[in-house]
């Protein structure tokens, strides 16, 4: 059994795609390092990433693909699921054997990477309605999300384009970065200190000294509409955490407070 390491990273899964053709090797699995190497593991082979590599790689996949395949391949690895990595690598193998195999969803690793990928599209659906921004006394918009995939880089267009005229930064609590909008230009950004940043990163809340006092009391003014729909005798709680999961509540207004 013939085993390739990596360093997790896209451009280290295109990197083992090259060598294993180059080689003329067929790996049964591609692990990240760290990874628990199987059992019966006849040969290691350590892949060492290589941007020109990565990027042959990606450009002959745009020759071979659709623009959706490469769009889902994308988005499947924002996921950032360990399980995904020798699917992915398997399916970009095939597809340089056989050709644009991408509907074939009888083969099993187009199903995993198509799954993993819908997964992530479904979360990016969700962020979408379920962020929720505070004003900040600076005129700035915050919202804090810890989403389960790294959705922010699909999801910052949608957001530049209904708020373009106003700016705010969306901060990913979990994976320690976001995106800063002026008004003009999306800037990626991150913290050297986070204890020092004016929110609370566990439910997003700005510090009550840079909050907007017209943004607290529509805040209040929300919690308080949001109780009263409730009506008690026709409460679902199954549905309810259907369409909204408990993991999105910490963030949202109506839900805090």
């Amino acid at each position: 059994m013939t085993v390739y390491v990596f360093d997790g990273t896209m451009d280290g899964l295109l990197t083992a795609v090259f060598d294993a053709f180059l080689l003329k090797e067929e790996p049964e699995e591609l692990l990240a390092e760290g990874d628990a190497l199987p059992l019966f593991c006849d040969h290691t082979y350590h892949v060492t990433t290589d941007e020109e590599k990565a990027r042959r790689v990606w450009t002959g996949l745009e020759k071979k693909l659709t623009r959706e395949a490469l769009r889902l391949i994308s988005v499947s690895w924002l996921s950032e699921q360990r399980e995904l990595n020798t699917p992915l690598f398997l399916y970009i193998c095939k597809v340089f054997k056989l050709g644009d195999i991408s509907r074939n969803f009888a083969d099993a690793d187009v199903l995993a990477v198509t799954n993993i990928a819908r997964r992530v599209l479904h979360e990016q659906l969700r962020m979408k309605q379920f962020i929720r921004f505070q004003k900040a006394k600076d005129g700035t918009y915050l919202a804090v999300v810890s989403p389960d995939h790294n959705v922010l880089p699909i999801i910052i267009d949608h957001f530049q384009d209904r708020f373009n005229d106003q700016p705010w930064l969306i901060y990913d609590a979990k994976r320690h970065y976001g995106y800063y909008y002026d008004g003009k230009t999306v800037i990626h950004v991150t913290f050297e200190d986070e204890a020092t940043v004016p929110f609370d990163l566990s439910n997003g809340k700005l510090d009550t000294d840079v909050l907007s006092e017209n943004d607290k009391l529509f805040q209040d003014l929300w919690r308080t509409y949001f109780k009263a729909i409730c009506i008690k005798e026709r409460m679902n709680p199954k549905k309810q955490l259907s369409d909204m999961p408990r993991r999105y509540w910490k963030y949202m207004t109506e839900k805090n407070g």
